[in-house]
Formats: C-alpha cells, sequence, structure tokens
C-alpha cells in the first residue's frame, strides 16, 4: 500500500463512486476504500430503491435518461414537469421556517446535470410506473414530481457506476477500513487503515475524499445526537456506517454543520432484522418499508391516531412519520386498512416476509392487535373517523384529492375513505432510520471546512457527510440526487487539488 495515489476516496456508495468517476476523468490515479467486503459494499445506496429527485421541464428532459426510450407506455404516460421553483418549495416545506441553503440551492441546480451526466456514463434509467405512477383515465399519471430510478434499483446504480470507475481505470480495495488521516503540517496526505486481518497500513495520496457515510449505524451516536428513542431503530440499510468520516474530520478541526437533531427515518416493518438484508431479492429487501399509511390510519398503543396521514403525498410525510412511529408509546404503531384499497398497496405490503394480521370484521382484527392497551379507545378512533369520512369528495390518489375527515381533533386531509370493507388487514411498524442530516460544512469545491473558516488542505466530502441539506424532513427520492451533485463536486474538487501538489 506504499503507492502514491493522486486522489483516495473513502467508502464505495453512490457518492462516492461519482466522486471516484469524476476525478478519474479528470485524469487522476483514483483508489477507492471500502471496509465492508465484497458481499457489503456500496453503503446505503445498495439498499434504496433507486428513485431520483430532479428537476425537469417535461418529457422530452427525460428521454436522454431512459434505459428504453421506446417503452410504448410512454405514449399514455403523463410526466408533468418538476421545476426548480417546485423542488425548492418542496425542501422549504421540510426547513421549520429556514429560507433554502446554500446546499439546497445547489442541489436544485446541478440536479438535472447530474443525471445527464450519470446517463453519459453508462447509467440509466426507468419510470417509475409501479409506486409513483396510478392509472387515470386509461393513462400513468405520475404525481409528487418523482419520475424515474435507476435501472435495477439501488444495486443498479452501484453496479453501474462501479463498473463505468473500473471501466476508466479505476482501482477499488475491500476489507479496507479508513482509521485516520495522515497529514504534513495541514495538510492531508493519505490514511491509515486496516484490514479485515486487523493488519495496519498507510495509503499516500494527493487529496482524500471521505464519503463513508453518516452514524446512522452507531446506537451511541443516535442517542447522542437525536435522543434516546433513538436506540432502539431499525438500521433500513448497511451496518457499516458507524460515523468514522466525521470523527476523522473533526480530530482536524472540522466544522460542524446543518441539523444534528434530524435523520432521515421511515416507517418499517415491525419484525424487520435490526439492519437491512442484502441477502434477501433487492426488490424484497427494500419492502420492509411501510409507506401505504395515506390509504389508511394509524394507530398506536393507546389505540390513537398520532399523525394526519394524508396530510401530503407519501413522498413528502414518510420521513417525519417514520420518527413519528418512533415516539410512540412502546416505538410503535398499526397501519390498518380495509379490502378497497388492497390493489394500491405496494409490492412491500404483499412480499413473503411481511407481518400482518387479517380478520373478517374489526372486532376481531382489533382483539388480535398486539401491544393495543386500550381496546375501547382502538374502537372509538375507528369509528370517529369512519363517522368523520367526506363521503360526497371522490377518492383520486394521483392528486391531493381534498377527500378528508370533518370535525376530528387531528384530521385525515386527503384520500380518507372508511374502513368497512372486509376482510380487514394491519401491519405492525416501527421507525427505521436511512441516514442522518447533521454532518460537515463543504466548500464550492467541495473541501471540508474548518472550524476557523477555510478549507482543509488536501480534504474533501460528500454524501451523507454533507451538512446542510436536509432539516426536518425531506422529499423522496433527494438523498442519492445529493449524493451524486455533491459527489461529483468532491471529485472533481480532489482532482484539481491533487494536481496542483502533484
Amino acid at each position: 500500500m506504499d503507492r502514491n495515489w493522486d486522489v483516495v476516496v473513502v467508502g464505495s456508495g453512490n457518492a462516492a463512486l461519482c466522486a471516484a468517476i469524476a476525478a478519474r476523468e479528470a485524469g487522476r490515479q483514483v483508489l477507492v476504500i471500502e471496509k465492508a467486503g465484497p458481499e457489503l459494499a456500496g453503503g446505503n445506496s445498495r439498499y434504496t430503491a433507486g428513485a431520483m429527485r430532479f428537476v425537469y421541464n417535461g418529457r422530452e428532459d427525460l428521454l436522454p435518461l431512459l434505459q428504453d426510450p421506446q417503452d410504448p407506455r410512454l405514449a399514455e404516460t403523463d410526466f408533468g414537469a418538476y421545476t426548480a421553483e417546485t423542488f425548492g418549495a418542496d425542501l422549504l416545506g421540510f426547513n421549520d421556517g429556514r429560507p433554502l441553503s446554500r446546499e439546497q440551492n445547489i442541489l436544485i441546480a446541478e440536479s438535472y446535470l447530474t443525471l445527464r451526466w450519470l446517463a453519459g456514463h453508462g447509467v440509466r434509467f426507468e419510470p417509475i410506473y409501479s409506486r409513483q405512477s396510478f392509472r387515470k383515465d386509461g393513462r400513468h399519471v405520475f404525481w409528487g414530481g418523482l419520475t424515474l430510478e435507476a435501472r435495477h434499483e439501488g444495486v443498479g446504480l452501484v453496479d453501474a457506476e462501479l463498473a463505468t470507475f473500473r471501466r476508466l481505470g479505476g482501482e477499488i480495495r475491500h476489507d479496507c477500513a479508513a482509521e485516520a488521516l495522515l497529514t504534513e503540517g495541514s495538510r492531508v496526505t493519505g490514511l491509515r487503515t486496516r484490514n479485515a486481518a486487523g493488519e495496519q497500513g498507510e495509503i499516500h495520496a494527493g487529496a482524500v475524499v471521505l464519503a463513508c457515510g453518516g452514524f446512522e449505524a452507531n446506537r451511541a451516536l443516535r442517542e447522542e445526537y437525536l435522543g434516546p428513542d433513538w436506540a432502539v431503530a431499525k438500521v433500513r440499510g448497511t451496518p457499516c456506517n458507524t460515523g468514522e468520516g466525521l470523527e476523522m474530520a473533526f480530530a482536524l478541526g472540522a466544522r460542524r454543520h446543518g441539523f444534528y437533531g434530524g435523520c432521515h427515518a421511515t416507517p418499517m416493518d415491525l419484525h424487520m432484522p435490526e439492519y437491512g438484508n442484502l441477502e434477501i431479492p433487492h426488490l424484497e429487501r427494500k419492502n420492509y418499508r411501510k409507506i401505504c399509511y395515506f390509504l389508511g390510519i394509524m394507530v398506536n398503543a393507546e389505540g390513537r391516531r398520532f399523525v394526519d396521514e394524508g396530510r401530503d403525498f407519501r413522498n413528502y410525510t414518510y420521513a417525519q412519520f417514520g420518527r413519528a412511529v418512533l415516539e410512540q408509546p412502546g416505538h410503535f404503531a398499526w397501519q390498518v386498512f380495509d379490502s378497497k384499497v388492497a390493489p394500491l398497496l405496494y409490492g412491500e405490503y404483499r412480499f413473503a416476509d411481511a407481518h400482518f394480521i387479517e380478520a373478517p370484521t374489526l372486532e376481531e382484527l382489533f382483539a388480535r392487535m398486539e401491544g393495543i392497551r386500550d381496546r375501547d379507545t382502538l374502537r372509538e378512533t375507528v369509528a370517529a373517523y369512519n363517522a368523520a369520512v367526506e363521503d360526497a369528495v371522490p377518492f383520486d390518489p394521483t392528486v391531493k384529492d381534498g377527500k378528508g375527515t370533518k370535525g376530528l381533533p387531528l384530521p385525515k386531509s386527503n384520500w380518507a375513505q372508511r374502513i368497512d370493507t372486509p376482510p380487514f388487514r394491519a401491519y405492525p411498524v416501527t421507525g427505521g432510520i436511512t441516514f442522518t442530516y447533521g454532518g460537515l460544512e463543504v466548500s464550492d469545491t467541495g473541501g471540508v471546512v474548518h472550524a476557523d473558516g477555510h478549507d482543509i488542505p488536501g480534504l474533501f466530502a460528500c454524501g451523507e457527510l454533507v451538512g446542510g441539506v436536509f432539516f426536518n424532513g425531506y422529499p423522496g427520492g433527494s438523498g442519492l440526487t445529493s449524493g451524486a451533485v455533491f459527489g461529483r463536486r468532491a471529485g472533481q474538487g480532489a482532482a484539481r487539488f491533487a494536481g496542483t501538489t502533484a
């Protein structure tokens, strides 16, 4: 490991590989190091559904990105448009009164250009017909501004990016964990590493890019930054994101940036494993999620509803509602549906490992819902909800239909239908954490900013390590796009810096 590299990237997920591709594209000798073996490499990106949110003005912007631009369904598909103004408004909806941050403005401005850049490197995309569109008047109507996912989802995204990196001449080493940054004076010159056998080594580089995720898989840091409820959170993705990148940067005086009290959370199957499972087929792996609550109601252990399930499209609420579930008594809730909505429930409710109960009557369903402390309150909750549904308003899942409830202290604002058609089903859920929001401040070059305001020479960061992108939630699909945008920037910045020190 005594070879001098121009750029070393720590991590092998979407952001890391975008940084590596950008640096290699600039002609630098690039090494990616990954502490996991090949079976767990790819970070959280491999666990995702591969959806990416970006600005586009219509169908013509999407066609250059598609795996199959001749797909016959395209002729009967309404994609709409997703403007920079809409993206900005969606992000502002989670900012708790903050204006758009510098990082958010960068994300918006560079989102489409970055998708075009990925497509130019062989990453192709497909319309998300199964989860982001409904049939209406014979057409596929997309909703919520999220239209495309990487081919073969998160696994396909990482595989395509890794293939591109290798095709460009880059190298990756697995079972190679970064333990500390090497420095000469104030400049970062490489990394101290440890392999799977416990042997230490050193890698010297002109620049280092930290792209090794947040602290979501570190129970102690979750409790410290997010609060005691998060000690029991399920980790939706990799067990490898335990905060070492942050700790290495802080050891050099890096500035903490962003909202450390927030994270991306999702309602998850209560009985899922502690971490995501890459050993089961990918289409099932992501299905530990349970995000069709907008088609029914959620009740806690006290038998009460606790969120407005129809407040907005689920793209804009699941990150917040995952947290809300975890904060309930016992850290769990039940999602309740009737058979009217069964055809609309996503595949995550039907896959082999989905846990649920089914009953021919509501009374029998209530009796079998474990953990409910007050079944009388549960009966009253469902009865009051059913009585409050505005029947005169038509149900339409392609828009915020205004079919709500009247007179409830906690309304359901859209998609409210009576729970009255057997058989009935209930799914037990808890809160699952995907990634954390607090991170480092990075400059326009992707350089890590020191507490006194200057860039730490030779140190760059991207992906979950970039703070200031998300605060109290996020529009679904923004995370992968952010990783790609800031990954590309960090790779380009590291390549330029390495060139000046060669």
